[in-house]
């Protein structure tokens, strides 16, 4: 694995092993409620939500929105083998099979200048839109459901964000989102460029 990434072994099956029976129990809850999930992105896409609605997710310690629109699948990171990559930089974990195709993995709160994503059983790998026009995959902590806009309020952020996390939102309950752009994240120059011979200077961390 390139640089301090995360282990190209940290998302093999025996990493999370159970013994059998709580394993397979806890195995049908994950697919049962990925499934779910999976059904109410569908219908949000295709405007079955009456009101729009964002996917929140956990990216170093810090609650996050994305486009559901932006967004393919949502995947067990468990599951999947990473190969690293030489000489790249530490937050691009390297490339995994995603249906038949070489997708390449960001740790996306460590490019983001955030500690790594430490590897658990919560944690899941979200693959870029295909209309996004790049072969990407995002790594989470984990997934919290769908948000709800229109109960949100703009909060103010610190002086020249970058492009695709330039919009923050405060919820009823006091939290406050980062919302992230997915399609400006997929042509920002730093995010293209992941080798070490690349951009040294983090121009757009948050």
């Amino acid at each position: 694995m390139p640089g301090h990434g995360v282990s190209t072994t940290a998302f093999s099956p025996a990493a999370a092993a159970l013994p059998s029976f709580e394993a397979g129990a806890r195995q049908g809850r994950l697919r049962q409620y990925q499934l779910q999930l999976i059904e109410r992105i569908q219908a949000a896409r295709s405007g079955a939500l009456a009101a729009r609605k964002e996917l929140g997710v956990m990216l170093g310690g810090r609650p996050c929105l994305l486009d559901l629109t932006q967004l393919g699948e949502i995947v067990i990171a468990a599951g999947v083998q990473i190969q690293g990559v030489p000489l790249a930089q530490d937050w691009y974990l390297g490339l995994a099979a995603m249906r038949g195709r070489l997708t390449g993995v960001v740790d996306l709160a460590r490019y983001m200048g955030e500690p790594a994503c430490a590897p658990d059983n919560h944690c899941r790998i979200i693959t870029f839109s295909p209309r996004l026009g790049l072969n990407c995959a995002l790594l989470v902590e984990r997934v919290l459901g769908l948000r709800q806009l229109r109960t949100m309020q703009p909060v103010s952020l610190p002086a020249a964000p970058p492009s695709w996390a330039a919009q923050a939102l405060r919820d009823s309950e006091g939290q406050q989102w980062l919302r992230l752009d997915l399609a400006q994240l997929a042509q920002a120059e730093r995010f293209l460029d992941a080798g070490f011979g690349g951009l040294a200077v983090h121009k757009d961390i948050c």
